[in-house]
């Protein structure tokens, strides 16, 4: 018979108090995820480009609709917002930015330099290109 050995169990997702830091690290991992799938859209797009005015027709009205735009709303977002959390990482990874006021100036910084950059890409697409 074997000696049962009590170790310690590593601290759960419950023991730690939820910190902004904490949620954008999963959000910057989800944004990833998302670039993959938006990948394939824009894929989707350069192929229909080069096959013809039908299969670029079909594109153009799944992103005119509201859902495309959505869609490629979301898919701006997650792109700048991936870009900016990876500048966050890329400070911490020269060593900076790790004392707890700084922490959340970064990710405050990350979270409000996404949303506002793709909200200003969007002004700039609909200055530039109207509404079409």
């Amino acid at each position: 018979m074997t000696a049962r050995i009590d170790r310690p169990l590593s601290p759960h997702l419950q023991t730690y108090r939820w910190t902004l830091t904490m949620a954008l690290s999963i959000v910057h991992r989800g944004t990833g995820l998302a670039l993959y799938f938006g990948t394939l859209l824009l894929a989707w797009w350069l192929i229909a480009t080069a096959s013809g005015p039908g299969a670029y027709g079909n594109v153009q009205a799944f992103t005119s609709s509201w859902f495309g735009k959505l869609v490629l709303f979301g898919y701006t977002w997650a792109l700048l917002h991936h870009l900016v959390s990876g500048l966050r990482h890329f400070v911490w990874d020269l060593g900076y930015g790790f004392k707890a006021n700084e922490r959340e100036a970064l990710t405050w910084g990350a979270l409000i330099a996404g949303i506002a950059l793709t909200i200003l890409v969007w002004i700039i697409a609909y200055a530039i290109g109207g509404a079409r």
